[in-house]
């Protein structure tokens, strides 16, 4: 089962940075966003901060399809406003292209790749 890394940055103010962690809170974070990602077959999700960078993880089966999960996403109002309402709190990486939100990230080590000397 892949994990998938995603990076994403929140404007540097502390007041916005608190109010986005509360959204992301089981009791104030909507079931229709829940649904969805469920739905898309991610079967584990978890979002990690540090000052202002995000660092979001993805565990998803072998046929998840991206491009799926975007198009559902696309096509899906309530997900759409929960997009909007994030927006108010990020901001993209220096890197993105234009409209690129979350970043994709690259493995550069793995402990389990080295053997002991």
């Amino acid at each position: 089962m892949p994990r998938l890394y995603f990076a994403l940055d929140l404007k540097d103010d502390p007041v916005s940075i608190a109010e986005y962690e509360r959204w992301h809170q089981p009791e104030h974070i909507w079931p229709e966003i829940v649904a969805s990602i469920h739905t898309a077959g991610v079967t584990g999700m978890d979002i990690f901060r540090t000052g202002n960078r995000l660092v979001l993880m993805m565990d998803v089966p072998d046929d998840f399809d991206g491009a799926a999960k975007q198009a559902a996403d696309a096509a899906n109002p309530r997900v759409q406003a929960w997009e909007a309402l994030m927006n108010t709190f990020q901001q993209p990486l220096p890197w993105a292209k234009p409209g690129q939100k979350w970043m994709p990230m690259s493995r550069i080590f793995s402990l389990a790749e080295c053997k002991p000397r």
